[in-house]
C-alpha cells in the first residue's frame, strides 16, 4: 500500500499537469475557433458559431485580400521591420556605451533614458500630432516608425543593459589589445554574446509594433497606409454581412506572430530569464 507521504507528490504533479493542460486549451481554443470560423459560410457562423464547418471553404481568404488585407499586411510588415531594426540598434548601442565604455555622466544619462518609460503615449498625443504635421510626416509610414522607436527605446535599452552589464569585460579588452576598434568590438564580440537578449528584444518589439492600435489610428488616415489592427477594425465595420472574411483577415494577421514566436521562443525565454534576473 502506498504511504500518504509518497502519494501527495504524485497528486500534486497530476493537479499541476491538469492545470497546465487547461491553460493550453484556454490559449489555443480562441485561435482554433478563429481559423474554423474563417472556413464557414456566413449562415453557419450565425446559425451555430461553435459547430464545425460543413465543407472546407477557403474563399473568405481571397475576399479578405480583395478588401485590403494584403495592403494592410504589407504596411504592418514594413512599419514593424523598420521600427524593430531602429529600436534594437539604438538600444544596443546605448547599452554598449553605458556598460562597456567608461563615458562621463553615464548614470544620469541612464536615468533620463529609462525615465522615458514614465511617459504615457496618451498624454503626448496632441503635441505629437502637431509635431508630425509640422514635419510633414502625418499620414506616412515614418510617423509610426519614429513613434514606435521613440517609445520602445527606453525599455529595450534597459533590457539589453541588464543583460550586457554582467558580461565579462575581459573579452572586450582582449579584442582591443588585438587591434579591434570599438565598433568592431561591438559587432564582433559583444553582439554575438548578447544573442539571447537581442532575440527577446526583437520579439517584444515585433509584438508591440504589430499589435499597436492607438498611434496607427490617430496618425494614419489613408487606407493605403493603414496597418493591420486599424485595417481589420475598418474591415469589421464595413463587412458586417461577411464575417468569414473578417475571421480570415484576423487569421492572416496572427500567423506571422505565431511563426515568429515558435522560431524564437528558445532564445526568447532564455534571454528574458537571464536579462531580468540580473
Amino acid at each position: 500500500m502506498t504511504s500518504p507521504t509518497r502519494l501527495w507528490p504524485i497528486i500534486g504533479r497530476l493537479v499541476l499537469t491538469g492545470f497546465l493542460l487547461g491553460l493550453v486549451i484556454v490559449v489555443l481554443y480562441p485561435l482554433l475557433w478563429m481559423v474554423i470560423s474563417s472556413m464557414k459560410s456566413n449562415s453557419e457562423i450565425l446559425g451555430n458559431p461553435f459547430a464545425w464547418p460543413t465543407s472546407l471553404d477557403l474563399s473568405s481568404y481571397g475576399r479578405a485580400i480583395d478588401k485590403g488585407v494584403g495592403t494592410y499586411l504589407f504596411n504592418s510588415v514594413l512599419v514593424t521591420a523598420l521600427s524593430v531594426v531602429s529600436t534594437t540598434l539604438l538600444s544596443a548601442w546605448a547599452a554598449f556605451g553605458l556598460t562597456r565604455i567608461n563615458i562621463p555622466f553615464s548614470k544620469p544619462i541612464l536615468m533620463i533614458i529609462v525615465g522615458g518609460l514614465m511617459l504615457a503615449p496618451t498624454v503626448a498625443l496632441v503635441p505629437l500630432v502637431k509635431l508630425m504635421q509640422s514635419w510633414g510626416l502625418y499620414d506616412t509610414y515614418w510617423a509610426l516608425i519614429i513613434l514606435y522607436t521613440a517609445f520602445r527605446v527606453p525599455f529595450t535599452t534597459f533590457l539589453i543593459r541588464s543583460y550586457m552589464i554582467d558580461l565579462p569585460i575581459d573579452v572586450d579588452e582582449a579584442a582591443v589589445l588585438d587591434g579591434a576598434t570599438r565598433r568592431q568590438t561591438f559587432w564582433r564580440v559583444t553582439m554575438p554574446m548578447c544573442t539571447p537578449i537581442i532575440v527577446s528584444a526583437v520579439i517584444l518589439q515585433v509584438l508591440f509594433a504589430w499589435n499597436e492600435f492607438l498611434f496607427a489610428l490617430i496618425f494614419i488616415g489613408s487606407d493605403t497606409v493603414k496597418t493591420l489592427p486599424v485595417g481589420l477594425a475598418t474591415l469589421s465595420s464595413r463587412a458586417v454581412t461577411d464575417f468569414p472574411s473578417v475571421f480570415a483577415g484576423m487569421t492572416i494577421a496572427a500567423v506571422p506572430m505565431i511563426v515568429l514566436f515558435i522560431l524564437g521562443q528558445r532564445y526568447f525565454v532564455r534571454g528574458l530569464a537571464e536579462g531580468v534576473g540580473r
